[in-house]
Formats: structure tokens, C-alpha cells, sequence
């Protein structure tokens, strides 16, 4: 964080009053990660309340506590602790706000703020959560690590309702919005796609000098009408940025010739999945596109370099036994689920490695839930994979999918729960299979993967 008086910090939330002392380390809503020189935010969750930690926060080393009724002696008192983190956080983004990149999509946002990071890096400074830090506090958590030495920052813009990235755009206003996709995850809380891509768009709205857009997603595309600032696009078809000649190993890393206005060249990216080219052109187009370097060569060499940064996405692990586990079980709906399946069929080898899908239920889909797990099914059977192991009675649409498009007996199976699953995959696992382990975050299947790879669950 960039270096802050307690009485500037009191001045930012609306408070009073305020303790001496100066924050010289982080912004912190977890006193188990307080130390010396941190600022504490006494937030009250559904299961905790922070507060309870204050005391030990300061014990810990912070200089200050922002809460909502008196509890130490370094108290700045404020009638809504989350309110006032988000009042901090754009007061300090505010002061020479860097390069804001601002990302949104129903799927793809963190690999691609991964991948964006890392090539801004390459050009200075750059400020970007580990994981997915994308709602109401997160992002100011976010916000508030920026110092004075930030050069850009690649953030992103999450939404379970019409305002939501609005409102996140009043705490930080990107400059370049980058939208990736309109899907269906959270369908059951939009209502339609058509909701979703209002809310998505509000992003573009935001943005004060670019628009990247995928140009292969019609509802993105057509969000260009809700800016009056620049607009790029990218993706297969006719777009400012394109890939041509996309290839994907047998190991899932996708290989193309990137399509630029400042030219040609080829990439092969470490990340896995052919779903990562679209990112990649994002990122392209985003770094190239807004004057932060011409040097194409540069930006292609940063995103070959680049590596997987956020868990459970594409996390792909070599047993010493020959197997393979792809722990993609950070979240799930019907796009990402169709994109890992394709991956995963890929790393069969054209069939010489026996593949399992180990998958769970995907959440707030609303109606249309049990179809599009039917859908999933079906995916399955179509792509040759080998083995189906369907955990939990919300995700049997999939075993339903799978079977009414013709798998058979064995080769896919429901189960009750985790541990039934990786009873049966130890028993039946051998040398060169290829497992990968999806769901929705709420169905907590990376302790399938954790267990196969002898981690801690």
C-alpha cells in the first residue's frame, strides 16, 4: 500500500477521529496474516465477525483498525467497515491511478488476468490478485496493495446481478476493458444471457480510453455501441487481433501464428487448454493495443514465458506412477466444462491414453440447470473419454447425458460423494491414464485431486 497516515485513511472512510501511526504494510481482513505495520478491516461475515480478531490483529503488529464500534485503543470507527474499505481503496487508487486494465467474461477472467500480468510485467511494475479477487471486496483489496512504483494494474470485474460491475467500476475505473465471453454461469441469478450482457457490458461503459472485445462472441461484439471511446477486437474471424493455424499438443498447450496490425508471429503457450489461444489474443490485443509496447516479438516471448499462476485451473500434475491429474476444480459451468473436455480429449494421445473425467455438479445455472449437465453427458460420450466418474446427486444429469448418448455399463459410474470417488480411482488408476477433476467451487472436488496427488485435502 502505498505509504498513509492513520488520519489521511480516517479522512478517505469519513471518520472522525483517528489514532497516530502511519500504514507502512498491507490492507488486511484476516488477522491470522496481520503484521507489523498493517492496517486491520473488522469485517462482519456470515459465519465471523471480525471484530472478534481486532485485539489480536494489534497484537500482531497493526497500527490501525477499521471498525464499526470500539474494540482496541487504534480504532477508526466507521458505521460500515466494508463501505469504508472501498472509500480506502479508491481514495489510494485514485492518487496517480497507474494503467488499469479492467477484465470481465463469464468464464476465462482469472487465466487471462494471469496471462495479462505477466506479460505487463515485462513492462514495468504490475499489480494483479493471486486467485480471484473480483467482487465488492476483493477488488478494493485489491486496490489498496497499489504503491507508488504501480505501473499498471490487471484486475477483475465479477457480477451476480445488472449493477454489479458498475459499482465496482466506481471504486476503480479501468482504462481498457477487456471482455472475454457471455455465457451461462449464473443464469439462475441473471434470469437470461441477455441480463448477462448488460452486466458485462458495464465494464465497456466504464472504461475511459478502450474497448478489446472478443470478436467471436456476438453479445460481446455488440457491445460496442455502448462506448464512444476506441474499439478492438480480436478473435477467428474477421478481428484486429486473430490466430490462425491454432494446433494442440498432446500435452494441452495450443500453438498458432498471431495476427496483429503490427504484424506476424508464431506462440506456443506453457498454459493448457485450446481455450487459452482466445486469452492469449486478449492479452495481445489489450498490451499491444493500448500503446504500452509495439514490440510485438516482446509481448509474444512474454506470453510463451507465461506460466499458471492462480490453483485449480488447468493444473496439470505428473504422478511418478505415469498418471496425470488436471485439477481444473476451481469452478465450473456449461463453457468451461465443454472447453477441459476438449483439452482433455487431446492429452488422450489420439486415443493411446485412457482419459477420466472425474466431474461434479456445476451451480446457479436455474431451469436449465439439469439439461445443460445432460449436455455435459453427452460431450463426454462424444469425445471418446474413457471413463466418467459423476460425483453427487446434483451433477447426475451428467451420467443421465452421458448414457441417453450411448456410454456404456463402466465407462461411466455415479458416486455419493469425494471419498467414494477416490476409493475408485485408486483402485482402478494405472500407469498413463489422464484425470481431469471439475466442478462448481461449492462441490470442493480438489480434494479429489489433493488426494490423488498425496496432498494434504
Amino acid at each position: 500500500m502505498i505509504r498513509m497516515s492513520l488520519t489521511d485513511v480516517a479522512g478517505a472512510v469519513g471518520a472522525t477521529g483517528a489514532p497516530e501511526g502511519v500504514v507502512t504494510g498491507e490492507v488486511r481482513i484476516d488477522s491470522r496474516l496481520v503484521g507489523p505495520g498493517d492496517l486491520f478491516v473488522a469485517l462482519r461475515g456470515e459465519h465471523s465477525d471480525g471484530h472478534d480478531f481486532a485485539r489480536a490483529a494489534v497484537d500482531a503488529g497493526a497500527v490501525g483498525v477499521l471498525v464499526e464500534r470500539t474494540v482496541t485503543d487504534l480504532d477508526i470507527v466507521v458505521p460500515d467497515a466494508l463501505e469504508g474499505l472501498q472509500s480506502l481503496a479508491r481514495q489510494v487508487f485514485l492518487l496517480d491511478q497507474p494503467l488499469t486494465f479492467g477484465i470481465t467474461g463469464s468464464s476465462g477472467k482469472t487465466s487471462t488476468k494471469d496471462l495479462l500480468a505477466q506479460v505487463l510485467s515485462g513492462f514495468g511494475p504490475t499489480l494483479a490478485p493471486a486467485g480471484s479477487f473480483n467482487n465488492e471486496i476483493g477488488l478494493p483489496l485489491t486496490a489498496t496493495q497499489r504503491t507508488s512504483e504501480t505501473s499498471y494494474a490487471a484486475l477483475e470485474y465479477s457480477a451476480r446481478g445488472v449493477g454489479h460491475i458498475a459499482f465496482l467500476c466506481d471504486i476503480v475505473r479501468p482504462h481498457v476493458a477487456v471482455v472475454l465471453n457471455v455465457g451461462s454461469a449464473h443464469l439462475g441469478e441473471f434470469g437470461t444471457v441477455e441480463n448477462i450482457a448488460v452486466a458485462k457490458g458495464e465494464l465497456v461503459e466504464a472504461a475511459t480510453s478502450l474497448a478489446v472485445l472478443n470478436g467471436d462472441d456476438p453479445l460481446v461484439l455488440a457491445m460496442a455501441a455502448r462506448t464512444s471511446h476506441p474499439v478492438i477486437t480480436y478473435g477467428t474471424a474477421k478481428a484486429d487481433y486473430g490466430a490462425v493455424d491454432v494446433v494442440v499438443g498432446d500435452d494441452g498447450r495450443a500453438a498458432f501464428t498471431l495476427v496483429t496490425p503490427q504484424g506476424e508471429t508464431a506462440v506456443r503457450l506453457q498454459v493448457r487448454g485450446e481455450h487459452q489461444t482466445s486469452n492469449a489474443l486478449a492479452v495481445a490485443a489489450a498490451v499491444l493495443g493500448s500503446g504500452v509496447t509495439g514490440d510485438l516479438a516482446a509481448v509474444a516471448d512474454l506470453l510463451q514465458r507465461a506460466q499458471p499462476i492462480s490453483r485449480w485451473r488447468m493444473e496439470v500434475t505428473e504422478r511418478a506412477d505415469g498418471v496425470t491429474v488436471v485439477n481444473d476444480a476451481y469452478n465450473a459451468n456449461p463453457d468451461s466444462m465443454r472447453a477441459a473436455l476438449r483439452t482433455l480429449a487431446v492429452m488422450s494421445g489420439s486415443g493411446s491414453r485412457r482419459t477420466w473425467a472425474v466431474l461434479g455438479p456445476m451451480a446457479e445455472l436455474g431451469d436449465g440447470a439439469d439439461d445443460a449437465h445432460q449436455e455435459v453427458g453427452r460431450i463426454t460420450t462424444r469425445l471418446d473419454v474413457s471413463r466418467v466418474v459423476v460425483i453427487g446427486a446434483a451433477a447426475g444429469g451428467i451420467h443421465a447425458g452421458a448414457v441417453a448418448e450411448g456410454a456404456k455399463g463402466a465407462d461411466v459410474v455415479r458416486v455419493d460423494d469425494v471419498d467414494a470417488a477416490v476409493a475408485l480411482l485408486r483402485d482402478e488408476l494405472r500407469s498413463g491414464d489422464v484425470v481431469l477433476v471439475k466442478a462448481s467451487r461449492s462441490a470442493g472436488l480438489e480434494r479429489v485431486a489433493a488426494a490423488l496427488l498425496g496432498e494434504a485435502g
